[in-house]
């Protein structure tokens, strides 16, 4: 059997729903006796903090069994950029923007606004603070001090993943984790990543360190949903999938802003 090189893309925000279809993906190339290397190409702006380091935590382990390498795509921000610290080279553009190590847990409290439309809210609870991530009220000054801690957590571990994959001191990784974002070519002047170039000049640098020929590459992706599969072709078909996809849509929204978790 001859050998092969895999190809993963990754696009948008980080999820469970969306990152679990992956990390079982690249868990089974650990097994692929015949794949001997991985492109990781990634493209996003980060998302939920678990599930960026669930991502993250896949591609390590492949990189374990055989070299990964990852190329950011447009954005590799935030959590997008903890997913390709997994791997053992990362390859961006120079026009990408990555970077953005931090952490937000967002609040917006809409009691005021259902209020002015005559809508009234009575959340019954037990627990003196279980009603104040529900983003209907304001957080008072010790919900609000409690939220900042972890979020403050939350980055102290991102930090520290960042500093132990780019092989630098804790303290210069912090003066960098600032929020900021940075383009390629600056980023690898910062030592974020280690080369620039397209997704095919590091599938090129790939194939070369494990002596497999860049034609000899597989696009690897999970399996499509049942929804995905019934929506394909057709107007109605189409007009579904984008009602399905703007939903979505939406409901990251909530979910994000409502002060649900930490996002990367």
């Amino acid at each position: 059997m001859r050998e092969l090189l895999a190809h993963v893309s990754f696009r948008g925000p980080i999820r469970e729903r969306t990152v679990e279809p992956y990390v079982r993906l690249l868990k089974g190339l650990r097994s692929r006796k015949r794949v001997k290397g991985v492109l990781f190409d990634i493209s996003s702006g980060g998302g939920e903090v678990v599930a960026s380091s669930d991502l993250f935590l896949a591609v390590k382990r492949l990189d374990a069994v055989k070299p990964v390498y990852a190329s950011i795509g447009g954005i590799g921000a935030s959590g997008g950029y903890l997913a390709a610290l997994g791997a053992r080279r990362i390859f961006a553009y120079p026009e990408s923007l990555l970077g953005s190590i931090g952490v937000i847990y967002p609040h917006i409290a809409v009691r005021e606004l259902l209020r002015r439309l005559g809508i009234s809210v009575e959340l019954l609870h037990v627990g003196e603070h279980k009603d104040a991530f529900q983003g209907y009220r304001d957080l008072n000054d010790v919900e609000r001090a409690k939220v900042q801690a972890l979020a403050q957590e939350d980055y102290d571990a991102f930090v520290r993943t960042v500093a132990e994959a780019r092989k630098r001191p804790l303290e210069e990784i912090r003066a960098l984790a600032t929020g900021e974002v940075w383009t390629g070519s600056r980023a690898l002047a910062l030592g974020l990543v280690d080369g620039l170039g397209d997704r095919e000049a590091a599938l090129e640098e790939l194939a070369r360190n494990v002596g497999v020929a860049s034609r000899r590459t597989v696009r690897a992706a999970p399996p499509r949903s049942l929804w995905d599969r019934m929506v394909v072709g057709g107007a109605m078909g189409i007009s579904a999938a984008i009602a399905d996809r703007a939903s979505e849509a939406v409901t990251d929204a909530i979910l994000g802003l409502g002060g649900s978790g930490g996002l990367r």
